[in-house]
């Protein structure tokens, strides 16, 4: 049990979950500069390609609505290592395979091991610390999460060009083999008291959260500002590689230069915590609305690959500053049932997520810049809608109040 173990071994324990946070993001991001080359290399269309990250983010948020649950009732650490063992062998058979069924079929299947591992981790810091240490590692959640969308791609883009599309899914298996490894080595159960599992209070407690108005809308805000970057990471690398003309390196710098980016914005989010909740989300969310217009307008008279890079860089610093604005407030819910709210949260985010992708998929080829720029403004105005509602809620409710 962590719980009584020494500071030492809690510390190197921490210090693990924070590495297993990017886990989500490399399983997501690290192939996509090999969008392209995959399409050519198993002869089908790119829509296919873009199904298999569709099938990881279903599966992924499916889970997490009924993992959270689940480890509530059985503990963290040993389903955590069952799912770090799936995810090394589903992706060696990933990178030897040659048939897109079979990988949107594994795919589903990483996004459930995942989902064990992530959730597992969100829930490790809420065991363990309390108070403004727990609010402190929290806030670090978003930004330290992004380092798999900055360095993933980036390493991606070199993978492709020195050993093709199969060694990132080799080297997803090698991270997880030294995850499992270090976890076995130094961590272990976090949870002090398990909780049966009853599926009418588990209902009960689900129904208790939906009905949350606070937390519900900051798991929209989270799935909306999250799907405003994954349009670039779902249509970029086609966009670059057959609009603008440039090789995997190139798409794998843009997606390294755009993760910053999402950091950036989550670190200006902590810098500005003393500052009134309120306008700084819906402050944040006009002014991406209005780059995007700017990015629009642009794009008729401009077709370079440095412009629009810049404007999205900016577009994409609103994301992870109301990304980090809502992650802390919306985990803190319900600090008492951590893995369930660590579950329906990022499953449901997830799911949000997913359905854009999807519908991005299905609404006909991204071939050009402008192609890319509308499906930002359509996800960004939508964003600015549910902020505005979600501010004009919370000051209905305090007018109430008074």
């Amino acid at each position: 049990m962590l719980q009584s173990a020494s500071e030492r071994r809690k510390r190197l324990a921490t210090i693990l979950a924070f590495i297993s946070i990017p886990l989500s993001g490399f399983v997501t991001d690290i192939y996509l500069p090999s969008f392209p080359s995959m399409a050519n290399s198993l002869g089908v269309a790119e829509s296919n390609i873009q199904l298999t990250l569709t099938c990881f983010f279903m599966s992924y948020g499916i889970s997490q609505l009924f993992v959270g649950s689940l480890l509530d009732s059985i503990g963290r650490f040993k389903p955590a290592m069952y799912a770090l063992g799936v995810l090394i062998v589903s992706s060696v058979v990933i990178g030897l395979t040659k048939d897109i069924q079979l990988i949107c079929l594994l795919r589903v299947l990483q996004g459930i091991a995942v989902a064990f591992v992530v959730v597992a981790k969100r829930a490790f810091f809420v065991d363990l610390y309390s108070g403004d240490k727990l609010k402190h590692y929290l806030s670090y959640f978003t930004i330290t999460w992004s380092l798999g969308p900055i360095v993933a791609p980036f390493l991606g883009g070199y993978l492709q060009k020195l050993f093709n599309w199969q060694s990132n899914f080799y080297f997803i298996a090698a991270y997880a083999l030294l995850m499992l490894v270090a976890e076995l080595l130094v961590s272990g159960e976090t949870m002090a008291v398990r909780k049966p599992f009853q599926l009418k209070r588990i209902k009960d407690n689900y129904g208790m959260m939906l009905g949350n108005r606070v937390f519900v809308l900051g798991i929209f805000t989270l799935g909306l500002a999250y799907s405003v970057v994954m349009v670039f990471n779902i249509a970029g690398p086609f966009v670059i590689e057959n609009y603008f003309h440039y090789n995997s390196i190139v798409i794998g710098y843009c997606t390294l230069v755009l993760g910053f980016s999402w950091m950036i914005g989550g670190i200006i989010a902590k810098r500005l915590t003393a500052l009134d909740f309120n306008r700084k989300v819906t402050g944040s969310a006009t002014l991406q609305l209005c780059l995007i217009v700017v990015l629009l307008l642009v794009g008729l008279q401009s077709h370079q690959l440095w412009s629009f890079m810049l404007l999205a860089f900016f577009i994409h610093i609103c994301s992870g500053f109301l990304y980090t604005l809502h992650f802390t407030s919306t985990m803190l819910c319900f600090p008492q049932h951590a893995g369930m709210t660590s579950g329906l949260m990022g499953g449901m985010v997830y799911l949000i997520t997913s359905l854009f992708s999807f519908l991005l998929s299905i609404t006909g080829k991204i071939n050009t810049q402008q192609d890319i720029v509308t499906r930002y403004m359509a996800i960004s105005a939508l964003l600015v809608g549910v902020v505005w509602y979600t501010v004009y809620k919370r000051k209905a409710a305090a007018v109430a109040l008074q």
